[in-house]
């Protein structure tokens, strides 16, 4: 079966390398494209503004308590580096991951001082400024007194604008299996790209941001009950009606997790990639202890004629999202 786009093939001995940024050639190459972004004011309270969507997300009353265990360099497949960072938390017995593009964003939990550890632990698990390289033996400066780019790394950042953010929901079909009925996979790539890119005031530097990883298959079902939800798919009912059938809210996830874990990244203004409008108050967590600035559109690349996914199932599911979800695209867009 032929699923097409950014990772379709006909046969595995045709499947192409799958890995962050992975897309079909376009006539204008994706490199060159920016992200499209619009101002947001989430302080909004009418249901029916372009903002807000048509339902309000559910707020936690607090948010939940993270601390990064780990960090390690990830090399990708596009050329790029970025620090994965993995979290604890009070709330789940889940690992939730941050992805983070530069390194100058850092985790509060993470370089924290922790009781009885050595520097060798701290190299272990991550809490380290500079490079890793065989025989570094200190956390903090590199042993051959390049300590300038040691201090500038533990400084906040100066950016002309906030830090680009994606909020991304585990999803093991369409990131892993080449599933052609969600765009999750194409989202996840895409946004890695955006961040990938060199950034406009140092091209030196990375754009850099944030891929918030929540371990929410699903909307938050789990897998078994996803896929359950596939088979009442193919009998006819839409992907919010199927969740609905198996007695699951159309969506059950919460960002409260994402919240913190941005929190702990130092991060308090965002651009958030996102057509759920949902996400854009959710995150900003119940006191709003982050604000959204601007939300930057996720158009399928399909629609922008830059390949990415051409299916029945994705189409379908695309429009239940526009027409039953909120979800702020135009269909008009859709070819």
């Amino acid at each position: 079966m032929d699923y097409g786009g950014s990772r379709g093939f006909r046969s595995m001995a045709d499947a192409p390398q799958i890995g962050l940024g992975t897309h079909t050639p376009a006539a204008i190459p994706l490199s060159q494209r920016p992200a499209r972004s619009v101002p947001v004011d989430s302080s909004l309270e009418d249901p029916t503004s372009s903002n807000c969507g048509t339902k309000h997300p559910k707020l936690l009353e607090k948010l939940p308590v993270v601390h990064c265990v780990v960090r390690a360099r990830i090399p990708t497949t596009t050329g790029a580096e970025m620090f994965l960072h993995l979290y604890h938390n009070d709330q789940d017995k889940k690992e939730h991951l941050a992805i983070v593009f530069g390194n100058q964003i850092r985790s509060k939990s993470l370089d924290a001082v922790r009781e009885g550890e050595t520097e060798m632990d701290r190299l272990i698990r991550g809490a380290y400024t500079g490079r890793l390289y065989p025989g570094r033996v200190s956390s903090s400066a590199a042993e051959n007194g390049d300590v300038k780019e040691e201090a500038v790394e533990r400084q906040t950042p100066h950016q002309s604008e906030p830090t680009l953010v994606r909020i991304h929901s585990e999803c093991y079909t369409g990131e892993t299996v080449w599933s052609a009925r969600c765009d999750c996979g194409e989202q996840l790539d895409e946004a890695a790209r955006l961040m990938s890119l060199p950034s406009a005031s140092d091209p030196t530097r990375v754009t850099g941001g944030v891929i918030v990883y929540l371990r929410q298959e699903g909307r938050g079902i789990g897998l078994s009950e996803k896929l359950k939800a596939y088979n009442l798919q193919d009998l006819g009912s839409d992907t919010v009606e199927a969740n609905l059938l198996l007695r699951h809210p159309a969506d059950a996830r919460s960002y409260g997790l994402a919240t913190a874990i941005l929190q702990d990244l130092g991060q308090s203004e965002i651009r958030l990639l996102t057509n759920n409008p949902d996400k854009v108050r959710a995150v900003e967590g119940p006191n709003r202890e982050l604000v959204v600035k601007e939300r930057v559109a996720m158009v399928p690349l399909a629609w922008r004629g830059a390949g990415g996914i051409r299916s029945k199932e994705v189409g379908g599911y695309l429009k239940t999202k526009i027409e039953k979800m909120g979800h702020m695209l135009q269909m008009a867009e859709m070819s």
